[in-house]
């Protein structure tokens, strides 16, 4: 298991959470562990993760809600959820939600690393068979080989152009959040990353504006977004 394996936990239980927490990271994981539901989301904006292990009953907002809302953020980030709750309307609950797993508590701790592991392998294996061409209207854009073609010509793309042009296809007519494309492409928010972000947009505009009905708009306050007609 690689170390840089990132784990976001939120689990409001302080003695389970410590040993559990401790279980993971002698298992080479790296764990973000939050405590209240309520602050899930906006912490897990603030950084980049593997896998998510999610209690149900939590402080302020409940774990279903939670997960709904970080796969809005990454619709391919796996979920687990841990908890107490048994019930078979709980557990068809937290799968509609897209989660990965539902594990009862109490739960053996090395099958649950093993889950882990085979979750993020499948996952790994996904991302080998990625989509690397998108259409953007008339223009054809090469994540591989960071080209986009249009009437045959060719541009070639920087890394960061080609990375943040990527996160705007995969949210193709949705809000790309102006935070999660910075810890993506640039790995920090702050003033200058986001200014540098600007001018990476304002070049992805100038190689799109002699493709029709294709547009990078700014959606204030949030982000940005590739209309595509």
């Amino acid at each position: 298991m690689e170390q840089n394996n990132r784990v976001f936990m939120v689990e409001d239980d302080r003695n389970f959470g410590t040993v559990m927490k401790a279980y993971l990271e002698i298992n080479k994981f790296v764990v973000t562990w939050v405590k209240d539901g309520m602050l899930a989301v906006k912490r897990f904006k603030e950084s980049q993760f593997d896998i998510c292990i999610l209690d149900v009953m939590l402080p302020n907002v409940d774990g279903f809600t939670i997960a709904r809302e970080i796969k809005e953020l990454n619709q391919d980030i796996p979920v687990i959820f841990l908890t107490a709750k048994v019930m078979k309307e709980d557990m068809l609950e937290g799968f509609s939600t897209g989660a990965d797993d539902y594990i009862t508590k109490p739960f053996d701790s090395e099958i649950l690393i093993c889950k882990i592991k085979a979750i993020l392998n499948r996952n790994k294996r996904a991302q080998a068979e990625v989509q690397t061409e998108y259409q953007i209207g008339e223009a054809i854009f090469n994540s591989e080989f960071r080209t986009i073609t249009i009437n045959e010509a060719k541009q070639n793309l920087s890394p960061k152009e080609a990375d943040l042009l990527l996160l705007l296809c995969q949210n193709e007519n949705k809000v790309l959040p102006r935070d999660i494309a910075l810890k993506q492409v640039w790995g920090e928010t702050g003033y200058f990353t986001t200014r540098s972000m600007d001018v990476y947009i304002t070049k992805l505009r100038k190689y799109l504006r002699e493709v029709g009905g294709v547009e990078i708009v700014n959606i204030h306050g949030s982000g940005y977004q590739l209309r595509i007609d």
